[in-house]
């Protein structure tokens, strides 16, 4: 009875590491220890996006060493190769095209709307691939979510939807023409999924953009998510707001009769949105501690494992108790191990020893994978590097694993 089986134990390295080989486990523990030196990190991360402006000869040392850890390929035909080695340990993945959002034109959105499209017909290529990652922000003019969001926030509506409509009718006609193509590239995307059959997941962005994104992702998803989840929403719950927003989510889909798609994460923008909110006189959106974000994060655990008739819910992330409750929880309620409505995820590169003894477990666990070339990916692996050296001990935690295993090898 697999409700009854022991449950996972992360901290078994040879299933972690089973992938990989000695040298590529001394490269990534080589990788670990540099990280663990917050200085060097801080020099790094502030050198490396100058160096790669000034076309400095340093793609090929970023090549083999942080990019090898964190990202599948400068193409999608390079991925392949990371996606193949993952199939054989039953873990799938999330394709990422490493764009961040900019300062960019109708035109440059259309191109990252085209780009994305071809992730999507390439994942349904490969039977390992079940999700993509967007940002709304490669399709639309950061500004004009900036309006709209200001414009939501100060309205008296209740409800999301009625405070977005507002909006809308607010904006000006070249805006609400611009708005209007965001949307049709959005349902393009969409409709390119629902044909395939790969989902789609929207990244969760700053506080003073995310409202109208919200809108749109549950708009379309009354659309889209009718018989299957094809789109998800990505929820941050280092937000105070946010676990009575995922609430409020599911209500509507009970209402609506849709499948909320929903990514837990705990949150990416923590310094940003601090330094926003003292900026410009707000309070700090962020929770006023680690604990009672962990508790909220466990929270929407089990709300999502309770709510799955209406719920299809990604837990993506590196905390491993809060993978283990809710593996607990599924065995609690008796849901099988991989029910089609629960899916694990961490990041490509990092936490092994959740992912692989996930997949052995036999749960629905993905890597998610960047890609793309050096210079547009700099953003995200910078990112990888300073969370590396802030998030309290995950570098020491991924290098002990790291020496545990190698020292079992001998």
């Amino acid at each position: 009875n697999t409700f009854m089986q022991p449950l996972p134990n992360f901290n078994n390295t040879e299933i972690a590491f089973a992938s990989k080989s000695n040298k590529k486990l001394r490269a990534s523990q080589f990788l670990f220890k540099i990280m663990g030196v917050a200085a060097l990190v801080k020099i790094g991360t502030r050198i490396t996006p100058w160096a790669i402006k000034v076309g400095l000869p340093i793609k090929g040392l970023l090549r083999k060493t942080i990019f090898a850890q964190f990202v599948g390929g400068e193409s999608l035909e390079e991925t392949t190769t990371v996606v193949t080695a993952l199939t054989k340990y039953k873990v799938q993945v999330i394709l990422d095209y490493g764009v961040e959002g900019g300062d960019y034109n109708e035109a440059e959105l259309d191109t990252a709307c085209n780009a994305f499209i071809q992730v999507i017909q390439y994942a349904a290529t490969q039977n390992n691939i079940p999700y993509i990652s967007i940002k709304v922000t490669g399709l639309a003019n950061f500004a004009l979510l900036q309006r709209i969001d200001t414009l939501m926030h100060n309205s008296l509506e209740k409800t999301l939807i009625k405070r977005y409509n507002e909006a809308l009718d607010t904006i000006t006609a070249a805006e609400l023409s611009a708005w209007q193509q965001t949307i049709q590239r959005l349902t393009l995307l969409c409709e390119t999924a629902q044909t395939c059959s790969v989902g789609i997941l929207v990244d969760a962005e700053e506080t003073w953009i995310q409202d109208p994104i919200d809108a749109i992702t549950m708009l379309l998803m009354d659309t889209y998510n009718k018989k299957q989840p094809i789109l998800y929403n990505t929820v941050q719950l280092y937000r105070q707001d946010r676990l009575k927003f995922l609430r409020q989510s599911y209500e509507a889909a009970q209402e609506r009769n849709f499948i909320l798609g929903v990514k837990i994460v705990r949150g990416a923008y923590m310094e940003k949105e601090a330094k926003n909110a003292e900026k410009n006189n707000y309070p700090n959106p962020i929770q006023p501690t680690k604990e009672a974000c962990d508790a909220d994060y466990n929270a929407a655990i089990r709300l999502c494992m309770q709510g799955l008739q209406h719920i299809a819910v990604i837990v993506a992330t590196h905390n491993e108790s809060s993978n283990m409750l809710a593996v607990a929880e599924m065995q609690q309620l008796k849901i099988s191990n991989n029910h089609n409505h629960i899916h694990f995820s961490q990041l490509y590169g990092m936490s092994d020893n959740i992912t692989y003894n996930l997949a052995n477990y036999g749960c629905n666990v993905s890597k998610y994978l960047p890609f793309g070339p050096i210079a547009d990916v700099i953003p995200y692996l910078m990112r990888r590097a300073q969370e590396n050296s802030s998030v309290s001990g995950q570098t020491g935690r991924e290098l002990a694993l790291i020496n545990k295993e190698l020292k079992r090898r001998k």
